[in-house]
């Protein structure tokens, strides 16, 4: 296994009638503190979280959501969507799970940092500030680029077309 910096998350979908064949929405979160406040493109994630050599990335994935989202995870099978190596030279190991989820019973976890940068001042944030279901399209607009693929290997899933979690 790899020694550098790992991610899991959880990727929750429901599946849409779009007419002559199956498809998707996803839910996707916003991410929260300053430095994504105003943006809208490639500013939002896949709720998921750094885990180290201690745990697995599968239990990783479903602490991270429940952190993110302060739900826990609904129950149902997970389907693995494989890994990506994103720009920052992180490995992000996604799964995704079939289930309804109420955006507005989303109590989203809080980090705390120094802001304004050098201003000894700490302030907490939101990890995520909204979540939202988005088709694959709008998936593609919002995710940051890394995290784009996992939303085309669970659309590829669902309409039964191959799709290798590791393409």
């Amino acid at each position: 296994m790899s020694t550098g910096r790992r991610s899991a998350g959880l990727l929750l979908f429901r599946v849409t009638d779009g007419g002559d064949e199956r498809d998707v929405e996803v839910l996707i979160g916003h991410m929260g503190g300053p430095f994504w406040a105003g943006r809208e493109a490639a500013a939002w994630s896949v709720p998921k979280g750094e885990y180290g050599p201690e745990e697995s990335a599968e239990a990783a994935a479903r602490r991270e959501f429940t952190e993110e989202l302060g739900v826990p995870v609904p129950p149902g099978g997970m389907i693995a969507l494989g890994e990506s190596r994103q720009r920052s030279g992180k490995t992000v190991t996604v799964w995704a799970l079939e289930a309804e989820l109420d955006v507005a019973s989303v109590v989203p976890g809080t980090f705390t940092m120094e802001w304004p940068r050098g201003s000894g001042a700490q302030q907490e944030f939101r990890e995520m500030d909204r979540f939202a279901w988005c088709t694959p399209e709008q998936a593609a607009e919002r995710l940051v680029a890394g995290q784009r693929v996992f939303v085309d290997r669970l659309r590829a899933r669902v309409r039964g077309t191959a799709a290798s979690p590791d393409a």
